[in-house]
């Protein structure tokens, strides 16, 4: 996992001193530097924006940020790349949510214990496939179909959908001679 110290970021780009991510323009200059740096990562990397030196971020520069971060991964503009969030406060979590929940996007963010968890808007059936896969580590679609009983198109269908909303890994494994789809926690 790579880390991006988004305080860094708010120090190199704004030079103001200060410690809040505030208003449109300031998020759209730290998202441009991230964007810039994304573009250099390999493919298949996973990115930890860090937040833990952040002090507050608005709605609008979460929806600059975050939102339009997350909606430009999803239409493969960074290639195949996750982001996921780390360091969040409560404050900071509540209006990176609302910006997510608003443009219908997901994204996984991490507790300083390690803990995992989802901010943004999912349906519930991939909520509840999301958390078999946090709990397993990974998971097939054979798998998830013998575990909640359904058909194996259906948990394909499913574990396709978390991974283009690049809320799962995506791998490929020879298993009996046959190729297999594994799906594995962020």
């Amino acid at each position: 996992m790579i880390s991006y110290d988004l305080y860094n970021f708010l120090k190199e780009e704004l030079k103001n001193g200060s410690s809040d991510l505030v208003t449109r323009p300031s998020g759209q200059l730290i998202r441009e530097r991230i964007e810039k740096d994304i573009l250099k990562e390999d493919d298949g990397g996973v990115i930890a924006l860090d937040f833990s030196k952040i002090g507050i971020i608005d709605y609008s520069c979460a929806d600059e940020i975050v939102a339009k971060l997350m909606s430009r991964l999803l239409s493969n503009e960074y290639g195949e790349k996750y982001i996921i969030l780390t360091g969040l406060n409560e404050n900071q979590q509540e209006n990176i949510e609302v910006a997510l929940e608003r443009k219908d996007l997901a994204v996984i963010a991490e507790k300083s214990g390690g803990k995992k968890f989802l901010l943004g808007s999912l349906n519930n059936y991939l909520r509840e496939t999301l958390s078999l896969i946090v709990k397993s580590g990974k998971i097939t679609a054979r798998e998830l179909a013998d575990m909640v009983k359904i058909e194996a198109n259906t948990s394909g269908t499913r574990l396709l959908n978390l991974h283009k909303k690049r809320l799962v890994m995506r791998r490929d494994e020879i298993r009996e001679g046959a190729r297999v789809w594994i799906y594995e926690n962020l």
